[in-house]
């Protein structure tokens, strides 16, 4: 059978949706799956270890390998095997489309809202292979949670599972948009990283160990796309939280460095100034004398 892409056994664009089929966690040790087909789409999540994923289509056999924190989604019908040389702990989901039954969107309805839903069912390939380590393991961990739950809700299993494909079809937009390119997804993923531990403490190899690199070769990367070391990055991202709650919050100035990862006033006082030219204290009043003239001029904050 020769593949028209990742999704072509989904339902016309009538009234159809995704509805899950299948899922577990599965722990695999030295295992050599036999080959084999099933009606439904699958998502392959690798939550620890390593395997691989050998598939047969065009008349050809294809091997995609997967690391911890990346995850392949065929298409219904590929003949596929898993390959484990060592472990691999593993995150399955399963569904297919059927007609649709409830107040829910429909696939076409979804296609239509969101310009990225209509390039990921519209894909000409019968498998991705995408790295998110954060989003979409816990968008999947999530569904299963509650799918196991003894009364689930349905319109909670569906809004999961739109916020899935969402974050899947995101992925695969960015990688087109990139042709390709598995450095700017590895950077997008470090910006992540610093993005949600900011107030933290943050090392180079915490962030390389998040994206499953080197560390030299995460600063060289980070560096080449950015413009910028990534610690110098860090710096600035810290600096404009800073301002922020400088601006719009009472939080006193000497709790200021915790909420920003700097653990430290005098060293928050000499970034701060580097940065901005003025100390915390002094931009706050000056934020402040900012918004008292325009509250008595009327003007909008």
């Amino acid at each position: 059978m020769k593949p028209q892409g990742l999704f072509r056994f989904k339902a016309g664009s009538g009234g159809s949706r995704p509805v899950i089929t299948a899922y577990y966690f599965k722990e695999w040790n030295e295992y050599k799956m036999a080959l084999h087909t099933h009606p439904s789409t699958e998502i392959m999540y690798a939550i620890a270890g390593n395997c691989a994923v050998e598939l047969v289509y065009g008349g050809e056999t294809h091997r995609a390998v997967l690391k911890k924190g990346e995850f392949i989604i065929l298409d219904a019908h590929i003949p596929h095997r898993l390959l484990v040389e060592q472990s691999c702990r593993m995150l399955n989901v399963e569904f297919r489309f059927e007609e649709l039954a409830g107040p829910y969107l429909s696939a076409a309805e979804l296609a239509a809202a969101d310009v990225q839903i209509a390039s990921l069912l519209d894909c000409p390939q019968p498998y991705l292979l995408l790295r998110e380590p954060h989003e979409v393991y816990h968008a999947l961990k999530s569904l299963v949670l509650e799918l196991d739950r003894k009364e689930h809700s349905e319109m909670l299993v569906q809004v999961q599972l739109t916020g899935l494909l969402l974050r899947i079809a995101r992925l695969y937009h960015e990688l087109e948009s990139q042709n390709g390119d598995m450095q700017n997804q590895y950077v997008r993923q470090c910006l992540d990283f610093l993005h949600q531990n900011y107030d933290r403490p943050i090392q180079i190899k915490q962030v390389a160990e998040a994206v499953n690199l080197h560390p030299g070769y995460v600063q060289r990367i980070f560096k080449q796309k950015i413009g910028q070391s990534m610690m110098a990055y860090l710096t600035g991202f810290r600096m404009e939280k800073a301002k922020m709650l400088l601006r719009v919050t009472d939080i006193p100035v000497a709790e200021i460095a915790d909420y920003v990862g700097v653990h430290s006033r005098p060293y928050l006082h000499k970034l701060f100034k580097s940065a901005t030219g003025m100390t915390p204290s002094d931009y706050r009043q000056s934020a402040e004398a900012v918004r008292f003239a325009h509250e008595q001029r009327g003007d909008d904050c």
